[in-house]
C-alpha cells in the first residue's frame, strides 16, 4: 500500500496530493444552512419568539429537541473552538444557572405542553463542572415544564478529568441514556501542547463506571490533527479507545482558527498539515473500520448494529447542531449562552458573551442576538446538502416532488461542478441520482459546498477550517 492509498474495510482506495490539495479547502460543516456567517442581527427575540409559537400550528404535536450549554471549565484547552468560560471558582457559576432557568421557562410557556421532548443534550464547557445537586435542579425544573417522551435521547458531554461517582449516579438516576466523553488524544507529549492533562488510567476507570451503570450508548471523542500527533502516536491513541467498546466515535479534524480562538496561535508552528495530517486521519478510519464499525461520513464512526447506522441505511439520519442525529422531524431549542435554535425556516443564536446573556434574561423577553428566516432556495438547498451528509445519495425525483423544481435544471451549473468530483471518484452521476463514493465520505463537505449559493462571493476574512 502506497503512502496515498487508504483501506476501508475491504475496499482500497487512492488519494493523491493532488486530490488532498484540490478538496483540502476552507469550508463548513454543514450543521446549518444558511451556515451562522450568514445570519442577521436584524433577526430579533421578538422574530424568534414568534417563530417558536408559529411552530406549534405548522404540524400540530411536532417534537421537540432541547440543547443547554453549560459553558465553564477549569481550565482551558489550546484547540477548544467551544464557547467556554475558564474559572476555578465554582460558586461564581451557580447564578448561571438561574438565568438558563429563566430561559428555560420563557421558552416552554412558548409552546404547546402536549409536544414531547425526545431528545435533551448538555453540552459545553463542561457540564459535570456543576455538582451532582446543581445537574439534578437543572433536570428537575426542565422536566416540571417539558413532558418527555418515554424513550427519549437524554445525553450529556463529560470530561473524564472532573466527572465524579456520584455526578455519573445522578445523571443516571435521573434518566439520562448516553454519554459523550471527550478523550482527544492520549499521547503525553500531544497533551502537553494543548495543555489537556488525562490519563488512560482515569478514563478508563469513568468509562467503566458509564457502563457499569447501564448508560445505553457511551460515545468517545478524539482529535486528529492536534501538535506533534504522528500516525504511530495516533494509532497507539486509537487502539486504546477500542479496548473501551465505545459504542459510537467522533474522530474529529483539528479546526485550526486562531483568527476566532486567539489561543491556537500558540499551536501553529506544530501541528500536521497536508499529507502528514492525512495519514494520521487513515490510521484512525482504518483501524476503526477494521474493528468492526461503520463509517458514517466525515468523523463519524458506530456499530452496525447502532440506531445511527439504521437511520443513515433507511435514510432517516439527519444533521443540526449536534451533530449526526436520529431525531429528524424535531425542533431543535438551544438555551444557554451562546445556544443555537433550529425552528422550522429559522434559525436563532443567543448572545455569544455571558455578561450580554444574563442581562438580556434580566429584561422580558429571549436572548437571541441574531438569526435567519429561510427563502424557498434555502429550504431546497438546505435538503439537498443534507441528504448528501447524511444519506450520501441525493434522488432527484424525490426533490422534484417535494419541491416542485426540475433538478437537473435548477441546479445546472451544480451538477457541471459535480462532473469534476465524479472523474476524481467522490460522486457518481447517474441518471436520477448522485451518489457520494466512499472516498467521497472523507471529502463530503466538498460535496455540500457545490449547491452553497453562499460561498460564491468572495470573503473579506477566513471563515471555516479546513475540510480534512
Amino acid at each position: 500500500m502506497t503512502d496515498y492509498d487508504i483501506k476501508i474495510r475491504s475496499e482500497r482506495l487512492h488519494v493523491t496530493p493532488e486530490i488532498l490539495e484540490r478538496y483540502n479547502v476552507p469550508g463548513p460543516r454543514y450543521t446549518s444552512y444558511p451556515t451562522a456567517p450568514e445570519w442577521s442581527g436584524d433577526f430579533g427575540p421578538e422574530d424568534f419568539e414568534r417563530a417558536a409559537r408559529q411552530s406549534n400550528d405548522a404540524r400540530p404535536g411536532r417534537p421537540l429537541s432541547l440543547y443547554m450549554h453549560l459553558p465553564f471549565c477549569d481550565r482551558l484547552c489550546l484547540f477548544c473552538g467551544c464557547n467556554a468560560v475558564i474559572g476555578k471558582d465554582h460558586a461564581a457559576a451557580a447564578p448561571y444557572l438561574g438565568h438558563l432557568e429563566t430561559e428555560i421557562d420563557r421558552v416552554a410557556r412558548l409552546l404547546d405542553r402536549s409536544r414531547r421532548v425526545v431528545q435533551l443534550h448538555w453540552g459545553g464547557g463542561t457540564p459535570t463542572y456543576f455538582s451532582a445537586a446543581e445537574l439534578e435542579r437543572l433536570f428537575l425544573f426542565t422536566r416540571e415544564r417539558f413532558r418527555f417522551a418515554p424513550d427519549a435521547e437524554i445525553g450529556i458531554e463529560i470530561d473524564p478529568r472532573v466527572t465524579g461517582q456520584d455526578q455519573l449516579e445522578t445523571l443516571r438516576r435521573l434518566g439520562f441514556n448516553r454519554i459523550s466523553m471527550g478523550i482527544q488524544d492520549f499521547d503525553p507529549r500531544v497533551q502537553a501542547a494543548v495543555r489537556r492533562f488525562q490519563t488512560y488510567r482515569e478514563t478508563r476507570s469513568v468509562f467503566e463506571a458509564c457502563r457499569a451503570l447501564g448508560f445505553e450508548s457511551i460515545n468517545v471523542d478524539l482529535i486528529y490533527g492536534l501538535p506533534h500527533q504522528t500516525p504511530e502516536s495516533f494509532s497507539d491513541s486509537v487502539g486504546k479507545i477500542i479496548a473501551f467498546d465505545p459504542d459510537r466515535i467522533a474522530m474529529f479534524s483539528y479546526a485550526h482558527v486562531p483568527w476566532m480562538k486567539k489561543q491556537q496561535g500558540a499551536l501553529s508552528k506544530h501541528i500536521p498539515l497536508g499529507m502528514d495530517k492525512f495519514r494520521i486521519f487513515r490510521t484512525g478510519i482504518e483501524r476503526f473500520t477494521e474493528a468492526g464499525y461503520q463509517y458514517i461520513g466525515m468523523d463519524h464512526f458506530a456499530r452496525p448494529d447502532d440506531e445511527l447506522c439504521r437511520a443513515q441505511k433507511d435514510r432517516t439520519l439527519h444533521r443540526n447542531f449536534q451533530g449526526y442525529t436520529t431525531k429528524a422531524g424535531a425542533d431543535l431549542f438551544g438555551m444557554g449562552v451562546s445556544s443555537i435554535s433550529d425552528v422550522g425556516r429559522t434559525y436563532a443564536q443567543n448572545r455569544r458573551d455571558l455578561a450580554g446573556y444574563c442581562a438580556a434574561l434580566g429584561a422580558p423577553g429571549l436572548p437571541t442576538m441574531r438569526g435567519v428566516r429561510l427563502t424557498d432556495d434555502d429550504v431546497l438547498r438546505r435538503a439537498v446538502i443534507g441528504r448528501l451528509l447524511c444519506h450520501c445519495v441525493v434522488r432527484m425525483p424525490e426533490i422534484e416532488a417535494e419541491f416542485g423544481v426540475r433538478f437537473r435544471e435548477y441546479f445546472s451549473e451544480e451538477m457541471a461542478r459535480l462532473e469534476a468530483f465524479e472523474r476524481d471518484g467522490l460522486v457518481e452521476l447517474g441518471p436520477e441520482a448522485i451518489s457520494v463514493t466512499t472516498l467521497g465520505r472523507i471529502f463530503i463537505r466538498n460535496a455540500g459546498m457545490v449547491f452553497d449559493r453562499y460561498l460564491r462571493g468572495p470573503r473579506d476574512k477566513p471563515l471555516f477550517s479546513k475540510t480534512l
